[in-house]
């Protein structure tokens, strides 16, 4: 037993470890999370961890200081170096690690960093996070004689993905890594894909000179549509900061959205696995559930987060999951984490062995109106007993059901709404899709008319 230590606990959030670097999140902090992870990993038996960060600035410094931290527990730590979170995933299969620790700030701003944890083979998250929080504070680490070796991956993992590549009629790729951590890996890779491949902020800048680094935001991914519209590309594709999320452009400019990519994705997948279970999160669209029965799959909806959408496709056993931010995780013929640049691998397949281009594929898929995201601040101890009070309203009834896994899904002839209190922030979310401008306007009318009833004055929809 040694001396405790305390967090700042915004940085302990459901999915991860983030904070503002030297403020929330200082260097002793993360050695501190590498003790703790470290003495659970020992505590179930593990000996060995692999070690990764992106490319941010501050990134070399905690990466050095986790693995003092790993090592002080008796691990054998092996650093992979910088790339993006999906090569740290790989490096736990390929070098047969019990646990994974990516150092990264994924989306965020350049000032914050963060850590992204695997253990056994399963998400760390949720109560997982507090606990390393409250082992920090009595002191309950353990103590060795760890190791910490060079094991470089960069080379295996480009092979590994670019062998899912199925190749078929020349593609000319536009690619914007957001000088984010998957920069290297895109302009090696593309050498092996054939065809033509524009590049633009390709190069690894933790300061994000280009753009913020968030592919799911449309304002993010203007120079990617340009660079599409002026050379004449098939297909645009973008990725987050630490590579695990991607945006898709088709031909035209046009945004696909985390939910169309994976119905696309799914007729892959569903011609080699006929019947299988596609998961997507509450969120998405109708067109999900409508497509992959079509497909001859199981739609599942399950809650929103990277983290659970993970847990629920071990549980399954489902060869495919994804959700609206565009965390796409593959298990066919893969490991099922969410990889972004092997998923836009996987699509430029589908797109090069078929004659439609990838604006056709998306004209093909149904059409329904829907409202963007609507987030609004809602108290961080009031936002979850908001939820608790539309649930205890609402039931299935006559002509309407409620899904109730996260948040409270209505779903009726209309179509549906949804209202759910965020995971990572002081916000509630809404959304509404109908297959017309009336029933919107109806969906729309009955979610305003729920928040009213909870004293909530509703935003505007």
């Amino acid at each position: 037993m040694t001396n405790g230590h305390q967090f700042d606990p915004t940085i302990l959030r459901e999915y991860d470890i983030r904070g503002i670097v030297g403020k929330t999140l200082t260097v002793l902090d993360v050695e501190m999370i590498g003790r703790a992870f470290g003495s659970q990993l020992v505590e179930e038996g593990g000996t060995s961890v692999a070690v990764g960060y992106d490319g941010r600035l501050s990134s070399p410094e905690l990466e050095a200081a986790v693995v003092n931290g790993l090592v002080a527990c008796g691990l054998s730590v092996h650093r992979v170096g910088c790339g993006p979170s999906p090569m740290l995933y790989f490096a736990t299969h390929h070098l047969g690690t019990d646990a994974g620790l990516m150092i990264t700030g994924s989306h965020n701003p350049p000032e914050y960093n963060g850590i992204k944890m695997t253990m056994g083979g399963r998400a760390f998250f949720g109560v997982d996070i507090q606990n390393l929080g409250a082992r920090a504070e009595a002191g309950d680490f353990a103590s060795g004689e760890g190791t910490a070796i060079e094991s470089p991956v960069f080379d295996d993992y480009i092979t590994r993905i670019a062998s899912d590549y199925a190749g078929g009629r020349d593609l000319k790729v536009a690619w914007d890594p957001g000088n984010g951590a998957a920069g290297d890996v895109v302009q090696k890779l593309v050498g092996g894909l054939g065809g033509e491949h524009i590049l633009i902020n390709e190069v690894i800048d933790g300061t994000f000179p280009s753009h913020h680094p968030d592919p799911t935001v449309e304002e993010n991914l203007v120079q990617l549509k340009d660079a599409v519209a002026r050379h004449g590309c098939d297909v645009g594709l973008a990725f987050d900061g630490d590579g695990d999320r991607i945006g898709v452009i088709d031909e035209k400019g046009c945004v696909l959205w985390g939910d169309q990519i994976l119905v696309i994705l799914a007729r892959e997948v569903l011609a080699d696995e006929p019947g299988a279970t596609v998961i997507a999160d509450v969120k998405a669209s109708r067109v999900f559930q409508d497509e992959i029965t079509r497909l001859g799959g199981t739609p599942l909806l399950w809650k929103t987060g990277h983290s659970h959408l993970k847990a629920k496709l071990a549980e399954t056993g489902a060869p495919l999951a994804g959700e609206m931010s565009a965390h796409i995780f593959i298990k066919h013929r893969y490991y099922g984490y969410d990889d972004a640049v092997y998923a836009a691998v996987r699509l430029l397949s589908i797109i090069a062995a078929g004659d439609e281009s990838l604006a056709d594929i998306r004209d093909s898929l149904p059409a329904y109106l829907n409202t963007p995201e609507i987030r609004f601040d809602c108290d961080e101890d009031k936002k979850f007993g908001i939820i608790d009070e539309v649930r205890e309203r609402l039931s299935d009834g006559d002509g309407y059901r409620v899904i109730d896994i996260d948040g409270v899904r209505v779903e009726n002839e209309d179509g549906w709404w949804l209202l759910r209190a965020s995971n990572t922030q002081a916000v509630l979310v809404a959304r509404c899709e109908s297959t017309n401008a009336e029933g919107l306007e109806r969906l729309k009318q009955a979610l305003c008319g729920q928040l009213r009833l909870s004293g909530i004055e509703p935003p505007a929809i």
